[in-house]
């Protein structure tokens, strides 16, 4: 089984069951992450599987912290041989450093999972950010607004996605810049 159906694979077998909206949140991740290779090139099967994967730190099968990111690349790392760079984009998926920090976690996964590189960081966010919880596209701002009227502005979840806000619209207008920058290119004359 190649990589990108093994983490399909993977990720059903987490979600699809015990938290059917989740999986389909994270089926249109990948859908979006899809439609971003023309800028992603050989990262794009990765992306894909980093996508798919992302929120599998919510499965009753995995989570131990409460911290999805971290739960989700602990899991991967110590259970599935994934690749590496995978396991990286789930762990700081969407600007997990400031929630971790909320968390009081933020050395543990700064310690244990490197970032990887700003592009596919930003393809990350923007796949995620992007996408509403039943999988359909959105914008960043209808997405964080979704987030903070579901989980509070006073909570955990709250405070850190109102902090991330400018890094996430900010990686979402440069993936979109990137998009838009291909799309000029072939366009017929």
């Amino acid at each position: 089984m190649d990589p990108t159906e093994r983490a399909y694979s993977l990720a059903e077998a987490l979600l699809a069951d015990s938290l059917p909206r989740r999986w389909r949140h994270s089926l249109g991740v990948a859908e979006r992450a899809r439609s971003l290779r023309p800028i992603l090139g050989e990262d794009s099967s990765l992306m894909e599987s980093a996508a798919v994967l992302h929120d599998i730190g919510y499965s009753p099968q995995v989570a131990s912290t409460g911290f999805h990111p971290l739960d989700g690349a602990r899991y991967l790392r110590d259970h599935t041989g994934m690749d590496e760079r995978v396991i990286r984009l789930v762990a700081h998926h969407s600007c997990a450093l400031l929630e971790a920090e909320e968390r009081g976690l933020r050395q543990d996964l700064a310690r244990e999972f490197e970032k990887e590189n700003s592009a596919l960081v930003d393809a990350m966010i923007f796949c995620d950010m992007t996408t509403t919880p039943d999988g359909s596209p959105t914008t960043s701002e209808n997405r964080v607004a979704e987030i903070v009227g579901r989980y509070g502005p006073d909570t955990i979840v709250g405070r850190f996605i109102q902090r991330a806000a400018p890094q996430i619209h900010a990686a979402v207008q440069r993936v979109s810049e990137r998009i838009s920058a291909v799309q000029e290119t072939y366009q017929p004359m």
